[in-house]
């Protein structure tokens, strides 16, 4: 008989060099976000985005952000006895993330605030709730602008903007006014003209009640089909127009409000973004009758706003990301973010981070006093928000791809939650117009309204001779600006020179001397790569990671 060998045990999946989970953490542990904060005026709101970034880092939030990606919403066209419903369902983990999005002022409750700094609070919010997940975003991002747009009518808006204002997630299809708290969305684009909604086909038809018209045609992007009501445009007798369209009528029936599908996207997944059809759909008129992108267009300036946050958030989310692998993993005798190449890497992308903080939050700023009536930050934000909806969200995919391969194979694989990010990262780009029609809105701005260049240049003023490398962008700038009837094919290369040497001012100014170095030797001077992880060596790598990873 054979005898038996003692089998020896190996832990063969005991787990080494790895990191721990890095939730629960502070999404708000951001010097760069809370140095912003105050000197736009809302320093007051420190303590509440505090609050909310624990609980936004914390493992039960960042827990609602996988599941209400993992399961996307379900459109129900139908009930079980033939009536059409057109519903989306939603996991329970996208109601918890509403919850707490409408009752911390993400919607439109910053517009029931008389307080300075309330449009700074509230985008400060939004970028420590980014951190969670995005798709959400967007019901709050239409929801906080649509209030603007809707003053253009004063009878709708005494009804609506109230409960539009509401801290109360009321989820769920009844007549508006009977709710405590209502979502808006929007309807611009069609299939045969996407951003040139001039080309909208759909038809507005006066009725025999003042100001109450019927609608017919089919929306290619309508976000978010749940919500309460909608600003929509189609085209009146005089022409284009914008209307008021809710899902529910004040009588209690249904709208008619067809989904015919919902959008399957590259990222946002948890979001729903549709194709509604209308079939004598009932709209209220916005405005005049002619001026629908007149409107509209103030609904859109807040927005792009949002897509400015978002973009940053997503970036200061997946550099902490990053910086937490880095500080565990191991290789080649050294932990990863010791390693030098490796801290170029970091710092490179925490440069581009604070770069894009300050200019949200200047922005915000901006948005603050232009609703209180300074006319000079009302021409700022006019063209600001539009370069750096172009520039920021640019940056966005680029930067996302260079932190989710921090990690390496393991940022490659779902359960890290990079690649739900790096899916997300190229929306912001595209919402609320893609980079050309941002470029040429820029170009458009300095031709047809003059003191909008002179706010911008204004803004640059201040820190005139106190670094050579962005005295030389601003002279660069200033000749261009001589010239913006030149060719519209250079709009891109404008609009980023005037995105760089904005940043380069707001770091020269308000960051630490090692990030303010760092970019403007690199994105102003030219000493940088093709790809992040490039900065000359000189820079000083440990005051830009001691300052950027404090949260990780």
């Amino acid at each position: 008989m054979v005898g038996t060998l003692p089998v020896r045990g190996y832990a063969t999946h005991e787990v080494t060099n790895q990191p721990p989970p890095l939730a629960p953490y502070d999404a708000s542990d951001d010097a760069a976000l809370l140095e912003a904060l105050r000197r736009e005026g809302a320093g007051w709101a420190e303590e509440d985005v505090r609050r909310l970034g624990r609980l936004a880092g914390g493992e039960e939030a960042q827990e609602w952000a996988t599941l209400a990606n993992r399961h996307e919403p379900v459109l129900r066209t139908h009930d079980r006895f033939g009536h059409r419903i057109d519903e989306v369902e939603f996991h329970p983990s996208w109601h918890d993330l509403m919850r707490v999005a409408v009752a911390e002022g993400l919607g439109g409750a910053v517009w029931a605030q008389t307080r300075p700094g309330a449009h700074v609070a509230r985008t400060a919010r939004g970028l420590v709730w980014g951190h969670t997940e995005a798709g959400h975003g967007c019901p709050m991002a239409m929801t906080y602008a649509v209030v603007p747009a809707l003053r253009h009518q004063p009878d709708l808006a005494a009804i609506y903007e109230p409960l539009l204002a509401s801290r109360v997630y009321d989820p769920g299809l009844r007549v508006p006014t009977t709710k405590r708290g209502l979502l808006a969305g929007m309807g611009m684009t069609e299939k045969q003209g996407g951003s040139d909604v001039r080309t909208n086909t759909t038809t507005a038809t006066p009725t025999a009640e003042p100001g109450v018209y019927t609608l017919h045609g089919h929306k290619w992007f309508t976000s978010a089909p749940m919500c309460d009501l909608f600003l929509v445009l189609a085209q009146a007798p005089d022409g284009l127009s914008c209307f008021l369209v809710p899902r529910i009528l004040p009588d209690g029936t249904r709208n008619t409000f067809r989904i015919q599908r919902l959008k399957d996207k590259l990222g946002n997944r948890s979001n729903a973004s549709s194709e509604p059809e209308f079939d004598g759909t009932v709209g209220w008129l916005v405005g005049s009758e002619g001026r629908g992108v007149r409107t509209i267009i103030e609904m859109v300036n807040y927005t792009r706003l949002e897509c400015v946050m978002m973009s940053a958030a997503l970036m200061r989310k997946t550099l902490v990301e990053a910086g937490h692998h880095a500080r565990y993993r191991h290789a080649f005798g050294a932990a990863l973010i010791d390693q030098p190449l490796m801290r170029n890497v970091l710092a490179d992308l925490a440069v581009e981070s604070e770069a894009a903080t300050a200019l949200t939050l200047r922005l915000a700023g901006a948005a603050d006093r232009a609703v209180r009536g300074d006319e000079s930050e009302s021409a700022f934000r006019r063209i600001a928000t539009a370069i750096g909806k172009y520039w920021v969200t640019k940056r966005g995919p680029a930067f996302t791809a260079e932190a989710l391969e921090c990690l390496g194979g393991n940022g490659y694989v779902e359960d890290s939650g990079m690649p739900r990010h790096y899916r997300e990262a190229p929306l912001q780009s595209i919402w609320e117009g893609s980079g050309n029609v941002n470029a040429l809105d820029v170009r458009r701005a300095l031709t047809r309204e003059p003191a909008t260049a002179a706010a911008l240049l204004g803004e640059l003023e201040p820190v005139r001779g106190a670094d050579t490398r962005l005295d030389a962008a601003v002279r660069r700038l200033t000749a261009e600006l001589s010239n913006v009837d030149g060719a519209e094919a250079g709009a891109r290369r404008l609009v980023e020179l005037m995105a760089l040497t904005l940043q380069g001012a707001l770091l020269v100014r308000y960051a630490p001397a090692a990030v303010a170095d760092a970019f403007c030797a690199t994105r102003l001077a030219g000493d940088w790569g093709h790809a992040f992880g490039t900065l000359p060596t000189s820079v000083d790598f440990t005051a830009i990671l001691d300052r950027a990873l404090a949260a990780a």
